[in-house]
């Protein structure tokens, strides 16, 4: 099995500025319905919940290997299960992008602290997935 991993890191005060200048329209071109629920305070949505969401999203289209590639924010979601930890879930064209890469699963990692919210997002690539998608690279077959 190969891996492939995207990192990204958010200015809270970016997604502060998007939510007073956009408000509603923002949230929902960003985020899903299950998102803005997880990610609601006692004083609306919380910016630092939602900036780390943000970075998850761009790290996710990054180990997809998206570039350009067209999927809305939405096909991204990250979801808070019950023991608190977090889990992506892909929908339309970004769950079609992970089949056609054979990407088996997702983990994500989320922390936010000092004005900055950042994530990791792992990507298991089965093997024969890998070596077709990636051919005439120099990496290695598996780590």
């Amino acid at each position: 099995m190969n891996l492939r991993v995207g990192i990204d890191t958010v200015a809270v005060a970016a997604v502060r500025e998007a939510l007073a200048a956009h408000g509603d329209r923002y949230l929902e071109r960003v985020y899903t319905a299950r998102e803005i629920a997880d990610c609601a305070g006692a004083e609306g949505p919380d910016p630092e919940r939602l900036a780390a969401r943000f970075a998850a999203k761009e790290a996710a289209l990054k180990a997809l290997r998206a570039g350009d590639g067209g999927v809305p924010w939405s096909a991204v979601e990250v979801r808070r299960e019950p023991g608190g930890h977090t889990e992506m879930a892909l929908s339309g064209p970004a769950a079609a992008l992970a089949e056609r890469a054979g990407i088996s699963g997702l983990a994500v990692s989320l922390t936010h602290e000092a004005g900055l919210a950042s994530a990791v997002v792992v990507a298991a690539v089965l093997e024969e997935s890998a070596r077709r998608t990636d051919t005439g690279s120099n990496a290695p077959e598996s780590l």
